[in-house]
């Protein structure tokens, strides 16, 4: 009898085992929420970031992850960089242009570079290639977009692989550039470097993939690149000294990853902007 029970013990350890690490990696997509409150508002706006998708696959046409964007009803969509991957033979940059498409088919879209455009030697041409279609591309500039009657600014930062000087420059020409009046947002890769984003109102980064692994309620990431162990920023939400709020997305990016995320599923961030009462 004895032996039965510890036999029984064992594979219900074992069971148990199985669901967890069954669990940490599923990596299907997820949506997460967030909110921001601003005086500059009088009303609701949502937005949709994404970052990081490295040319990974989401179905047919990118059906996957479409669907769940279309599902959130955003007045705007922003791409935080890492879009395209740089391993063109083995992550087709056509999947991230075909989600790019897609979307900006749909609702304005933004983008920035990510240190992957970057190293991949053809920044330029994929830059070229989403303005095609219909992409807006922000290489420390800015502009004005309207949504539900909201005056917003939003303000785009190369890499800083591009060059620590054309990456200063850029965030130097942002930063006098404000509109005080207008919410502003600043799309900008590197979560890391939160120290320099201090009077814009919102800045959204990727980037860190989450930290890769996580420990639900214990580990927020595990490593994270540029950040190393138990990083700071390796997704949600953060106070920007100078003021604002920083917002870091776990990031798309599912098959191009070397190391399997767990308990870090890709995911769709919705940043809801609402008046502050």
């Amino acid at each position: 009898m004895a032996g039965k029970k510890k036999k029984w013990a064992w594979i219900a350890a074992a069971a148990l085992l199985i669901g967890v690490v069954g669990k940490g990696l599923d990596h299907r997509l997820v949506v997460r929420r967030y909110e921001v409150k601003s005086e500059k508002l009088t009303q609701r706006v949502r937005l949709v970031f994404l970052s990081d998708l490295h040319s990974c696959d989401y179905g047919t046409g990118q059906s996957e992850l479409l669907e769940l964007v279309e599902a959130q009803g955003p007045d705007l969509v922003l791409l935080g960089g890492d879009w395209v991957d740089d391993e063109w033979d083995r992550l087709s940059p056509e999947r991230a242009y075909t989600a790019a498409q897609a979307l900006a088919e749909r609702w304005p879209t933004y983008y920035v570079t990510g240190n992957h455009e970057i190293w991949s030697g053809q920044a330029q041409q994929i830059k070229v290639e989403l303005a095609a279609l219909g992409v807006t591309v922000l290489s420390g500039e800015s502009t004005v977009a309207e949504a539900q009657g909201q005056r917003l600014q939003i303000c785009g930062l190369d890499d800083p692989d591009a060059g620590e000087n054309v990456w200063r420059r850029e965030l130097e020409t942002l930063r006098r550039g404000r509109e005080e009046a207008a919410f502003t947002i600043l799309l900008t890769h590197r979560p890391e470097r939160a120290e320099e984003y201090g009077g814009f109102d919102l800045t959204l980064s990727g980037h860190a993939h989450g930290g890769q692994w996580r420990i639900p309620a214990l580990v927020n990431g595990l490593l994270a690149p540029d950040q190393g162990f138990f990083p700071a920023y390796a997704g949600g939400v953060y106070p920007v000294d100078g003021g604002g709020t920083l917002l870091v997305g776990r990031g798309l990016a599912r098959e191009s990853t070397r190391v399997p995320r767990f308990y870090n599923p890709p995911e769709v961030v919705v940043a809801e902007l609402v008046p502050a009462l």
